[in-house]
């Protein structure tokens, strides 16, 4: 019998948090599109850690770049599901607007949405994030670490993990949030929304943390002619 791998026992228990929410906390659709687009921050931070583990040639430059990059398209992201949910009255047009230079003008329009949405949250939400964050550590201290991932993981393969993530999942989780909406937030739906999203949790671990096959090696046949 296989062994339970503790990491998805951490990532399944996380994600029974927002179930716990729609059934006594009265947690609706924004609620839930919220805290899973707040988990892409989690993964966001952790990949950070990750690239300061693996190291390497220009790692400051390319950490400050995924940074820039990354946190402009979680700010727009952002400010998509806030509009599409309107979570606890906040609204992704009613951010204050950005003064830093450049490229910095993303890290700074990232940080007014995180503040804004963290102004508007109930105490409970910032413990979903907890729970989020440790789930993910687990994974991290358990597969990146105590399986050695790292000594083969490349900054491009860091880098590109989250966004893929994020296209995967949030399609299907935008997708059933927006009919959740039309139809009005029954309990129903809401569950089968958390349930989709905790499949696709399961799925998309499995396949990041896969053991890479190794080619078989044909075994030397007994009655091979010895080399001279």
């Amino acid at each position: 019998m296989t062994r339970p791998d503790t990491s998805v026992i951490a990532l399944v228990l996380a994600n029974l948090i927002p179930v716990f929410g729609v059934l006594y906390l009265d947690w609706d659709v924004g609620s839930i599109v919220v805290l899973y687009w707040s988990e892409n921050l989690i993964v966001g931070g952790y990949t950070i850690l990750k690239m300061l583990v693996t190291g390497g040639k220009g790692t400051p430059f390319l950490i400050l770049f995924f940074c820039m990059h990354y946190g402009g398209f979680c700010a727009i992201h952002g400010m998509f599901v806030l509009e599409l949910t309107h979570f606890a009255g906040a609204s992704g047009i009613g951010l204050p607007p950005a003064t830093w230079p450049g490229p910095l003008y993303f890290i700074q329009m990232f940080i007014n949405l995180v503040l804004q949405i963290l102004r508007a949250a109930p105490a409970e939400f910032v413990w979903a994030c907890v729970a989020l964050i440790f789930s993910h550590g687990v994974s991290f201290a358990l597969n990146f670490i105590g399986r050695r991932e790292y000594a083969t993981a490349t900054m491009r393969q860091l880098m590109n993990a989250p966004y893929k993530r994020i296209v995967v999942m949030h399609i299907a989780i935008i997708a059933g949030g927006f009919l959740v909406i039309s139809i009005g937030s029954p309990l129903g739906l809401l569950l089968a929304l958390v349930a989709l999203k905790t499949g696709m949790d399961i799925m998309l671990h499995d396949r990041s943390h896969r053991e890479p096959v190794k080619p078989a090696t044909a075994p030397a046949s007994r009655n091979a002619p010895k080399g001279e």
